[in-house]
Order: C-alpha cells, then sequence, then structure tokens
C-alpha cells in the first residue's frame, strides 16, 4: 500500500511522521542519508547493528583482485606485447609476468607458427614468352613490434612483395633458361629480394622457405610446350648415350694405342740391338783382318761360297782320289724352278717360301768353319 493512499497511515518514505503535515524536512533527509553513507564506510555514523563496516578489508581485497588480474603467463612460442596507455611499452618473454591493468594493455603474438602464403600468376620472360608461375612461401614472424606497429597489414604487404620479387627474376631471364633447370636460381634471387624489401619496410617478418611450382604455360600454347619439353627430354638422353658411347670406345682406342706404342718401341729395340751386333760383328771381323789379313780373307770367302752353295741344288761329291765330280740333277731343278715360280716351298705344294733366315746362315756358316777346321 502507498504511503500517500488512503489508509496508508500517512507514512513518510524518508523517516518523517505520519502525522506531519506539508513536506518533509530537506534539511534532515540530507542529514540522515549522511549518516547512512558513513556507517557503509565505517565513519561516524552507525549500521543498525551498532558496529562499523571494515572497509579497510574491502579495500585490500580490491587490490588484491585488480593484482592478480594483471598476472599473465607466456608462451614458449609466444610474445607478450604490453601498451602503457596506448603506447608501445615492452616485450615480454616466455614465462610470467604482470601488468597494471586498467593503465595498460596486452597482446600476444606466436612467433613460431609457420604461415603460408601462396601466389599464382602469368607472367612476361626476358624473350617475351608468357609463363604461369606458381610460388608457395612459408614465413615467421621475427618481430612481435614491427609485426604489430610498424605497417598495418604485413601478411599483404609479404604478398605484394613476393609477386614484385618474382616478377622481377622472371622478367631478366628467358624461356629457355627458366625451362632447363634454372629454378633453383629463382627461388633463392626471389627469396633473397623479397626479404630485403620486408626488411626495407620493416614488417617484422622472416622468409622460411620459398618453394616454385612445376611451370606451367597458357593454355592456348599447352601444346606447343609439351613438345618443347619432349625436345629438351630427347636432348638429354641424346646426350647421355653419346657420352655413353665415348666412355666405351675412348678406352679401347687409348689402349690400343698404348699396345701399338709399346709394339713399336719392341720393334725399334729389337732393330737397334741387331744393328749393334751387326756392327759389333763387323768390327771384330776388322779386328782380325788387321791382325791376319790373308787368313781373315780366305774365311770370308768360304763362308761367302757356303751361303751361295746352301741354296742351290748341286750335289758335290768329293773322292780321295782323282777329281772331283759334280752331279747337277735337272728333275729336281725343273721342280725347284716351277716351285719358285708358283711362290711354294720345292716339294711342298701350298706352302709359301720362307725368306732365308740370316741368323740361320750364321749358324749354318760356323758350322761350317768348324768342320773345314776339322
Amino acid at each position: 500500500m502507498a504511503w500517500n493512499e488512503p489508509g496508508g497511515g500517512n507514512r513518510d518514505p524518508w523517516g518523517g511522521k505520519g502525522d506531519d503535515k506539508g513536506p518533509p524536512d530537506l534539511d534532515e533527509v540530507a542529514r540522515k542519508l549522511r549518516e547512512r553513507m558513513n556507517g557503509l564506510f565505517g565513519g561516524a555514523g552507525k549500521r543498525g547493528s551498532g558496529k562499523p563496516f571494515p572497509y579497510q578489508l574491502v579495500l585490500v581485497l580490491v587490490l588484491a583482485a585488480w593484482v592478480i588480474s594483471g598476472i599473465y603467463i607466456v608462451e614458449p612460442a609466444e610474445r607478450g606485447v604490453v601498451l602503457r596507455l596506448g603506447k608501445f611499452h615492452t616485450i615480454t618473454t616466455p614465462g610470467p609476468h604482470w601488468y597494471m591493468r586498467g593503465i595498460e594493455t596486452l597482446g600476444m603474438v606466436d612467433v613460431d607458427q609457420l604461415r603460408t602464403v601462396s601466389h599464382r600468376a602469368k607472367m612476361l620472360t626476358k624473350d617475351e614468352n608468357i609463363v604461369q608461375v606458381e610460388l608457395a612461401v612459408q614465413y615467421q614472424v621475427k618481430d612481435a613490434r614491427e609485426y604489430l606497429f610498424q605497417v598495418r597489414d604485413p601478411d599483404f604487404t609479404l604478398q605484394e612483395a613476393t609477386e614484385s620479387a618474382l616478377r622481377e627474376v622472371i622478367g631478366g631471364i628467358t624461356m629457355d633458361d627458366f625451362l632447363s633447370g634454372g629454378r633453383g636460381s629463382i627461388v633463392q634471387q626471389t627469396k633473397n629480394l623479397t626479404q630485403e624489401m620486408l626488411d626495407k619496410y620493416r614488417t617484422g617478418l622472416i622468409l622460411t622457405s620459398v618453394n616454385l611450382q612445376d611451370p606451367q604455360p597458357p593454355e592456348e600454347v599447352q601444346g606447343a610446350f609439351e613438345d618443347a619439353i619432349k625436345a629438351q627430354e630427347d636432348e638429354q638422353r641424346y646426350k647421355n648415350q653419346a657420352e655413353a658411347y665415348a666412355l666405351d670406345i675412348l678406352p679401347r682406342a687409348r689402349g690400343d694405342a698404348t699396345r701399338l706404342r709399346e709394339a713399336a718401341n719392341a720393334y725399334r729395340e729389337q732393330i737397334v740391338a741387331k744393328a749393334e751386333g751387326e756392327a759389333s760383328r763387323f768390327t771384330q771381323t776388322l779386328t782380325e783382318y788387321e791382325k791376319a789379313p790373308e787368313v781373315t780373307r780366305k774365311r770370308m770367302y768360304l763362308e761367302t761360297m757356303e751361303y751361295v752353295l746352301s741354296n742351290t741344288s748341286k750335289v758335290i761329291m768329293q773322292v780321295k782320289s782323282g777329281n772331283s765330280m759334280t752331279y747337277i740333277p735337272l728333275d729336281r731343278l725343273m721342280q725347284n724352278r716351277s716351285d719358285i715360280n708358283a711362290g711354294t716351298e720345292p716339294n711342298n705344294p701350298g706352302t709359301v717360301n720362307p725368306v732365308p733366315d740370316l741368323k740361320q746362315d750364321s749358324r749354318l756358316r760356323s758350322s761350317s768353319r768348324s768342320e773345314g777346321a776339322r
């Protein structure tokens, strides 16, 4: 029931008596309100129980809650960024830390996360050929402060820098260089140029890997591109076959050359040794001739006649008394002449007549000389 309704007893919500006539005293209302507030915080006023309220405990609890709320832990893969009144203050490392909540603000940046961005576009080579290139880049946050405050959108800046660097590299090489295994150099140059731009803009990012996918030509020239690839593969295959053939034939040719060289050296040594032997024999004969000219001259005559008569078919018979009788077999002479004309050995058809051996002749002469001496 409202205080001013009929039958409400004229109850005053401000603490006045019901029988008062007219509005309540504002000073009295303010005084009572002030007493209630003082009693709430343990001042001169008293609560209904008559005991003061421990406001110091409330302040301690509030302060403890504020301190506890400022404790935070930075994970090993993160870095904490603390702002004081909206301005950069410090970077916190992994572990427990504390910041003043309400005065400072906290942000976390994952610096170990591998982030990936891909780019695919058609580009123009140095010889004005169009090639479709797809590049995948992996990167990490190197500096949390630069990543948050130096560039508005570091990830987008990375994409633009990668495309710019790749176009610069592709525009400096020909189509043949691009297709003939030069992708490693392209990747390295692109990575270096991109990192230089990121460091110049202070994005706080670092590239970890750059992967260039297989180049693809535009669809309009796909057939010609495949033919060019096959031609390059055939060229490489023929080169490999030629190198294998060279590795097979060159050692054999070198072996044959070495064998012929050794044979020539052996023949030279043989001829030189034979010539030296003949010269030595002539020198010895000259020495003997100077000592006994008549004997040496007769010996040389006999050796010569022995060599000449040994190649004839005459048969000489010597008897003790009477003149020597010479027998000439005409039938054998005719047969030997026909064999000589045919180029075969006498009485042995089908065999080539060999050249007389000088060593054998010299042995015959030696044996003849020994028989004559006897």
